[in-house]
């Protein structure tokens, strides 16, 4: 999900990331993993955006990855590959604080190859620099502050803020779910407005996928009923699995439970 909310942001409000780490608002158009030469390591989290003149890599990251360097100069290379004329910027990003020692790592090293990119850890970065732009608002709650409560009432009051409602409604929902991360959801529903964020495309696609897994899951917990009644009527378990699809495995160890159920 937080992959998904990075993701979103980083592509809609591109200028704003731009001028966030590049220090220049350079609109940035989406970069398919599909243009490089190979298919990517992660896709889902998997952030290319480029210019003119230059490609900006960007990974979100809510835990310490010890593969993160690996896919640092894969993709570097890839994009090489692909467009050498351009330079290209490489960004770690780290959510939610922690101790670990792979958060500090910013080079991928073999004997005789070295390859440097960036890192930010957002606890690290003052609030104020994500205050200033509406694409990076949710990632204020993230950054340094001593009251993250406070700090998220603050957002709050800059979206209200915006005029476009569309943006309103989907800043607003991704500062809800990037603000889970550090704050309990009580806090952050009496803060800032349900009924907004309800009507955000991202909340949207949310409750879709959720229906989506919990149809699925009925289906699976459906086609295991019948299977538990075919069992209960002696049939043997090569033939319930062909009627409903299970594995013989899974169809074993629901005869366990139900041995287990008549002891």
């Amino acid at each position: 999900m937080f992959d998904n909310i990075c993701k979103f942001l980083a592509e809609n409000f591109s200028t704003d990331f731009a001028t966030w780490l590049l220090g220049e608002p350079i609109s940035l158009t989406e970069l398919s993993p599909s243009e490089l030469s190979l298919e990517p390591i992660r896709a889902d989290a998997l952030i290319l955006l480029e210019s003119t003149e230059l490609v900006l890599h960007l990974e979100f990251q809510t835990q310490p990855d010890a593969n993160i360097p690996f896919r640092m100069i894969d993709y570097r290379l890839r994009v090489y590959r692909r467009f050498s004329e351009k330079q290209m910027r490489q960004v770690v990003i780290y959510l939610k604080e922690t101790n670990s020692e792979l958060v500090q790592q910013n080079t991928f090293t073999i004997a005789g190859t070295r390859h440097e990119f960036e890192v930010i850890r957002l606890w690290e970065q003052p609030t104020e620099v994500f205050l200033r732009y509406p694409g990076l608002f949710p990632f204020a709650v993230l950054g340094e502050t001593d009251d993250r409560a406070r700090t998220l009432q603050q957002v709050a009051q800059e979206i209200i803020a915006i005029p476009d409602q569309r943006l309103q409604r989907n800043v607003a929902a991704a500062t809800a779910i990037l603000a889970g991360l550090v704050l309990e959801k009580g806090l952050i529903q009496r803060v800032l407005r349900r009924d907004i964020m309800r009507e955000s495309v991202i909340y949207q696609e949310i409750e879709a996928e959720a229906k989506a897994e919990g149809r699925a899951e009925g289906l699976q917990e459906g086609i295991r009923r019948v299977a538990i009644n075919l069992l209960k009527s002696q049939m043997p378990l090569a033939e319930v699995a062909k009627l409903t699809g299970l594995s013989v495995e899974d169809v074993q160890l629901l005869q366990t439970e139900i041995e287990g159920e008549s002891t």
